[in-house]
């Protein structure tokens, strides 16, 4: 089987003149064009290679490497707008459709935004849609409080960013919880804070609790050092002033400089913080 919008590993079947064909194990083959053929093979060596549709709505495959894969969401810039709808850069030479019925509202040429790719079930091509909620779903959560996981930033709101959570479920960073620059598009490491009784899931962007203070501590040791053993930070400066310069609330901070201070890293001044050489 070779599943069209993703990576599949095939074998090379046969050389011809327009290039390699490709073997899936259950004997369905794919082109790979001459362009992308690699410069040393055997038949029976294994690609790994991406297949989609091609212009002539053929199954094709490439070595090229898209922004976006089957079933995932990305971040694409729209290169044209007609009658049909919306054309989106994903890194291969025919761009990803978005339909007008798939748009939130009407995309703009040059602008970027943030996409979900699937396989259409009505015409079997691969499409994408900004209507990101109804490819998300909080009903069955498949992460728990603490645990690490891949953000995508949606869209600012009233109360914090709105985020993508493992390709599944949506999220919130709340304000007071953002310590560090943020816009859509972005795409970084999270933690889960809570999920309500609602199955609304909260997010921070640093480790909680007690495993918060080793890297901390660390970070805030690394930047003392590249400043010249000296930051003009303590425990009563302004949070917004340690947020812009280290990226992290105060409280954070004076956790880190605590742990610092106990192992004799640093001493603490009315003026700032000093590394013990």
């Amino acid at each position: 089987m070779i599943e069209l919008g993703n990576y599949n590993t095939l074998k090379i079947a046969r050389d011809t003149s327009v290039g390699l064909f490709l073997e899936s194990d259950t004997g369905v083959e794919i082109l790979l064009p001459n362009k992308y053929v690699p410069k040393v093979f055997e038949i029976g060596d294994e690609l790994t290679v991406f297949c989609y549709l091609d212009h002539e709505e053929r199954p094709v495959a490439t070595s090229l490497n898209p922004f976006i894969k089957r079933n995932t969401f990305g971040f694409l810039q729209v290169v044209e707008v007609n009658k049909i709808g919306a054309f989106l850069d994903w890194g291969l030479e025919k761009q990803l459709l978005v339909p007008f019925r798939e748009q939130r509202e009407k995309m703009k040429e040059g602008q970027w935004y943030v996409v979900y790719c699937y396989m259409d079930e009505q015409s079997f091509r691969l499409v994408a849609s900004n209507k990101l909620d109804k490819f998300l779903s909080n009903e069955a959560i498949s992460v728990g409080v603490g645990d690490e996981v891949d953000l995508l930033v949606t869209r600012l709101t009233d109360l914090g960013w709105e985020v993508i959570i493992n390709d599944k479920h949506k999220g919130l960073v709340f304000l007071n919880d953002v310590f560090k620059r943020m816009a859509v598009g972005n795409t970084m490491k999270g933690y889960i804070k809570n999920i309500r009784s609602d199955n609304k899931i909260d997010v921070v962007l640093q480790p909680l609790g007690k495993s918060v203070l080793e890297p901390t501590a660390d970070k805030i040791y690394r930047i003392l050092l590249d400043h010249g053993g000296y930051l003009p930070l303590h425990d009563k400066s302004d949070p917004k002033t340690i947020a812009q310069e280290l990226e992290m609330s105060k409280k954070t901070f004076k956790k880190g400089i605590g742990t610092l201070y106990k192992a004799r890293k640093i001493t603490i001044k009315d003026d700032g913080i000093y590394a013990i050489s």
